[in-house]
């Protein structure tokens, strides 16, 4: 594949997802892919001031969604679309499928709302009419919120996110679960909860399945 390819990965806070970003890269970057590298919310200078408004300010759940889904609007315009227009690999750490898990399952905001931002706020030039710009594929590091907790224990200060109590994250890891059933093919579930050689392998695997390492 020698057009532009979306890959996003998800998870907790935890989970290890972020390590594993860099390694994917570098295997891209091997076989003369340009690799961009970002992460939402953020990835640009106006979505990145979104970012520490909703991880740190208190507000309601509506009002964290619209700055998530601001934030992502910017970050497609100035960054993923231009990306995904040159050719390139776009390694985005989040994407949607973690407002749904985060503000959805774990706040229990308005699945219908959500559904309907992300469809005014993914709606790009060129794509099939109807379409929305989603991930060709979305990597789940699915991990027991008691085990990332143990893993972020004294590593930083938490946000207001990560320093919910664990229901909230089992609530969060039940709306990644919903999202992956209704979109299996785009997912790939990732056990996070083994060593990081195999997790990395299990990584590599799920991205040369579709044919994109060969």
């Amino acid at each position: 594949m020698n057009g532009g390819l979306f890959i996003t990965f998800e998870g907790i806070d935890g989970a290890g997802k972020s390590s594993h970003i860099d390694t994917l890269a570098d295997a891209f970057r091997a076989r003369g892919r340009a690799v961009v590298l970002t992460r939402e919310p953020g990835g640009t200078p106006l979505a990145e001031k979104l970012r520490a408004l909703a991880l740190n300010d208190p507000m309601d759940a509506l009002t964290e969604a619209l700055l998530m889904f601001a934030a992502r609007r910017d970050h497609l315009q100035q960054v993923i679309e231009p990306a995904l227009a040159r050719g390139d690999v776009v390694l985005c750490d989040r994407f949607t499928d973690a407002t749904f898990a985060y503000q959805g399952g774990g706040r229990g905001f308005d699945l219908d709302v959500l559904a309907g931002l992300e469809r005014w706020v993914q709606s790009v030039p060129g794509l099939p009419a109807g379409s929305i710009r989603q991930p060709h594929l979305t990597l789940w590091f699915d991990l027991a919120p008691a085990i990332a907790a143990q893993r972020l224990a004294g590593a930083r200060v938490p946000d207001k996110f990560e320093s919910q109590p664990a229901e909230f994250f089992a609530r969060v890891a039940d709306g990644y679960a919903r999202r992956m059933a209704a979109e299996p093919g785009r997912f790939a579930r990732i056990e996070a909860d083994r060593p990081r050689e195999a997790v990395g392998g299990e990584v590599l695997a799920a991205v040369r399945s579709r044919g994109w390492l060969d």
